[in-house]
C-alpha cells in the first residue's frame, strides 16, 4: 500500500481541486499540453515550482534535479534526463520561456562548497555537482567553513552557468536568436518567500516583489 499521506492527499485532490478543474483536465487529456514556460528547478521538497507560482494543470513544464543544474550539451554519455526534457520542451512543446530557479539552503550547493564526503561509492551527487566547478572558480575560495553569503553567491553563479549552458544547445541558441525564446534566472528564499529575478542586461538579481520582507543586497555574479 502506498503511504497514508499520499492516500489522504489524493482523496483531498479528488474532492477539491480535481472537482473544480475537471473540465480543464478533460481538455488537457483530449488536446495535449501546451505550456509556454519551462522551469528547471531543484528536486528539494521545499521548492515546488507549481506551488511557488500557484500554477494550474498544464501551465508550466517542470524539470527538477539536484541543484537545478543544466549540463552543457554533449552526446558521449548514455543517460541525459535533463537534456532530454529540455529537448522535448524546446523542440516539441515550443516553450517561449525557460527559467532556471535556484533556492536558499540548497543541499547540493552546500555539499559542493563544503567538499562533503560521498554518500555512496557511486558518488552520483558529487559527480553531478562537479558541473558547477567553473561557476565556483569565479568566486573567492571560501575556505573550510563557507558562509551563508558565499552559499548564496555560489548558487547565483551556478544559475548563471546553467543559463550559459543552455546556449550550448543548438535548438535553444537558434530560438533565442530568432526572438522565439527567452532565458531567465531566479532564486527563491525558502524561509522568506522572497523571489529574486535576474536582470538579463545587468546580471543583477532583484526582488520580484518587496512586500514579503527586507530584501538582501542585490548581487551580481562576475
Amino acid at each position: 500500500m502506498i503511504p497514508d499521506r499520499l492516500v489522504a492527499g489524493y482523496k483531498s485532490f479528488l474532492g477539491d481541486r480535481f472537482s473544480r478543474e475537471r473540465q480543464r483536465y478533460e481538455v488537457l487529456a483530449e488536446s495535449g499540453q501546451n505550456p509556454e514556460i519551462l522551469i528547471i528547478g531543484c528536486c528539494d521538497s521545499r521548492v515546488s515550482p507549481e506551488v511557488i507560482f500557484d500554477a494550474g494543470p498544464g501551465e508550466i513544464f517542470v524539470v527538477r534535479n539536484v541543484a537545478n543544474i543544466v549540463p552543457p550539451y554533449e552526446t558521449n554519455g548514455q543517460f541525459h534526463g535533463t537534456s532530454a526534457a529540455l529537448e522535448f520542451a524546446v523542440e516539441a512543446l515550443k516553450v517561449r520561456h525557460i527559467v532556471v530557479m535556484g533556492h536558499a539552503s540548497c543541499g547540493g550547493i552546500r555539499s559542493f562548497a563544503q567538499k562533503s564526503a560521498p554518500l555512496s561509492s557511486g558518488d552520483f551527487i558529487g559527480k553531478w555537482m562537479s558541473i558547477i566547478a567553473p561557476a565556483a572558480d569565479t568566486l573567492d575560495d571560501p575556505g573550510d567553513n563557507p558562509s551563508d553569503n558565499y552559499m548564496m553567491r555560489l548558487n547565483l553563479a551556478a544559475i548563471e552557468q546553467s543559463l550559459a549552458n543552455l546556449m550550448t544547445f543548438g535548438s535553444v541558441r537558434r530560438r533565442v536568436s530568432a526572438g522565439e525564446l527567452q532565458l531567465h534566472g531566479a532564486y527563491f528564499g525558502v524561509a522568506t518567500g522572497l523571489l529574486l529575478v535576474r536582470d538579463p542586461e545587468t546580471g543583477r538579481f532583484a526582488p520580484l516583489a518587496e512586500d514579503v520582507g527586507t530584501p538582501p543586497s542585490l548581487l551580481r555574479c562576475d
